[in-house]
């Protein structure tokens, strides 16, 4: 702290001492004044042009691209793009898929009739069975934040085998409901889940349902995505047969997933 203040001291009487000076030459301003030598001339509003000329050809190139094209230094290049054009380099935010207008619309369609539904029928979630398929693998790498644990200073670092995923994997079929799993199975190796395999897959859905949910089974609301196994014309065909309540999925929404 002394040293610190010290030093401050120091600096202070420094420039307490130019400015006496300075006052006693007669001058009134602080300021330096012009001085002799080569002024800076690169960035004007011609090469301010250029380089937006530049950029509005291609926004994703670099500033050492743009000083080379241009032939004028990085730094001054640097300087026109982040002062006087004032932007930044921005990178696209990752969306699951850009949805066109139509998909918009109908999403927020299926929302308000969801909404609608639940105004309705406060208890209509207590019927809904949500499904869907997913890789399983037979074992997932441990993150390096997942194998974190306390340690005192002396205890050495521990170290791990950097591991790659299972090449091993199988499709899950699991449907739950809001008190849990009501029926999952695996799909054997080799086996695609087309319309007819997942017919199969329903009718013993039906059965399991009649069995650890009876008090559904004739309310009972289903919910999976747009897939083409699951709005083929067989599968709608026993659906609506089999009196089974189908909600509609918005399409590319997995956050809408009731």
């Amino acid at each position: 702290m002394l040293q610190k203040a010290f030093k401050d001291d120091c600096i202070t009487r420094s420039q307490s001492g130019k400015w006496h000076k300075a006052f006693k030459e007669g001058r009134e301003e602080v300021a330096d004044e012009p001085r002799s030598g080569r002024p800076t001339t690169a960035r004007t509003d011609e090469n301010v042009d250029r380089v937006l000329e530049a950029l509005r050809t291609d926004r994703r190139l670099s500033i050492q691209q743009i000083a080379d094209t241009l032939h004028m230094s990085t730094f001054v290049v640097h300087g026109i793009v982040t002062e006087d054009l004032q932007m930044r380099k921005v990178c696209a935010k990752l969306l699951p898929k850009v949805l066109t207008q139509d998909q918009k619309e109908l999403r927020v369609l299926r929302c308000q009739e969801f909404l609608d539904l639940i105004q309705n029928e406060p208890n209509s979630l207590n019927s809904v069975v949500t499904g869907d398929e997913s890789w399983m693998f037979e074992y997932d790498p441990e993150l390096k934040r997942q194998s974190g644990a306390w340690h005192t200073k002396s205890s050495p670092r521990p170290k791990k085998a950097r591991m790659s995923k299972s090449r091993i994997k199988t499709i899950i079929i699991a449907f739950f409901d809001i008190q849990g799993i009501v029926h999952c199975e695996f799909v054997s190796q080799g086996q695609t889940v087309n319309s007819t395999f997942y017919l199969e897959v329903l009718r013993r859905l039906k059965r399991r349902i009649a069995h650890v949910r009876a008090d559904i089974k004739d309310t009972v609301k289903l919910h999976h995505d747009n897939a083409t196994s699951h709005t083929a014309f067989n599968i709608t065909n026993f659906l609506a047969r089999s009196n089974t309540s189908v909600i509609p999925h918005p399409p590319y929404s997995p956050d809408l997933a009731p």
